[in-house]
């Protein structure tokens, strides 16, 4: 972590005092680090890399009320390291930068803190340095770095692909839904809002067994879609009764495709590849891994509903400019 000037006041001893702090709630380092924090960058030995971040900003991407700090610092970095799920990377560390209003004082800094560093401990990543500043609202930008020889890209899906997605879709909208409704969403909705869990291992056995083409779901399932359909110049159909919509947290199958901020795979792969391994995916991971539709030649996205003819699917999901999902 680097020096930022005017940070001291309610952080209690000032900046290097707090970074201080901070780097001591660490229970790995990453081994790749040959150059840890305090000086004025982290050294890696690692290579090739793949280098993600994500900015979580109050009121577009989180509410104070709705979190904890913890659980705010543990969202913003599930978010950064989807990106790593997303290209079948291993994570190996994480770069947090803090901007903190004036209602945030020491202890809210470490506790956003640790839910980033419990977040990068999860999946094997460690807290490698980072930056603190005092600025006009809360705001975390967690930059995600793993090692990728060989990425899966969302732009590799060939006609005839099937589609899959991992887990079930929807928790996360239906709990901002609720709360927007002034009511408490489910434990399981909240659970999925508030610590996503990115599908890092689940990427790299996927690709493993033939995934040619990946993305994660921050967006919504019909946003998402349309992104690595697009990207392999391709046209995606989609089944309405075969996507697995997270009915444990009350949501409903508009969650699923417009909803956003699930940060499960969306993948595709030629077909017999992956339907021998789907049971052994779900009895290693916890899982579900279901198949939704396919890639073919065309543009677009298309749902098959159940009445049996397919729509054009428009694109919803989470709009960054204009603030939280509906």
């Amino acid at each position: 972590m680097t020096r930022e000037e005017g940070v001291a006041g309610p952080t209690g001893g000032g900046e290097f005092a707090l970074i201080r702090r901070i780097l001591a709630l660490r229970r790995v380092v990453p081994e790749a680090l040959t150059v840890d924090a305090g000086d004025d960058c982290a050294v890696f030995a690692a290579a090739p890399l793949a280098v993600g971040n994500d900015l979580s900003v109050e009121g577009v991407h989180f509410r104070r009320e709705w979190l904890s700090p913890a659980e705010i610092g543990f969202r913003a970095a599930g978010a950064a390291l989807s990106d790593l799920a997303a290209m079948a990377a291993e994570p190996i560390a994480v770069l947090l930068a803090l901007c903190l209003d004036e209602a945030a004082d020491t202890e809210d800094a470490l506790a956003l803190a640790r839910g980033v560093i419990d977040a990068a401990e999860a999946v094997g990543a460690g807290l490698a340095g980072g930056d603190i500043a005092r600025g006009p609202m809360l705001a975390l930008d967690v930059v995600a770095i793993g090692r990728c020889a060989t990425p899966v890209r969302r732009g590799g899906a060939l006609a005839g692909d099937r589609l899959w997605v991992t887990g079930r879709l929807g928790g996360a909208a239906r709990a901002v839904r609720a709360w927007r409704e002034g009511t408490e969403p489910t434990p399981a909705a909240r659970a999925a809002f508030a610590t996503p869990r990115p599908r890092v291992a689940e990427a790299r056995w996927l690709a493993e067994r033939g995934a040619r083409a990946l993305i994660d779901l921050s967006d919504g399932l019909s946003g998402d879609c349309a992104h690595l359909a697009g990207a392999s110049g391709l046209e995606a159909a989609l089944d309405a009764t075969a996507i697995p919509v997270d009915t444990a947290a009350g949501a409903a199958l508009e969650d699923a495709l417009h909803g956003g901020e699930d940060y499960e795979l969306l993948l595709a792969a030629p077909p017999g590849s992956i339907e021998d391994a789907a049971p052994a995916f779900h009895e290693r991971f916890g899982v579900p891994l279901t198949a939704i539709g396919v890639v073919r030649a065309g543009s677009g996205v298309y749902l098959r509903g159940v009445d049996g003819r397919e729509r054009p699917l428009p694109r919803g999901g989470f709009d960054h400019l204009g603030g939280m999902p509906a």
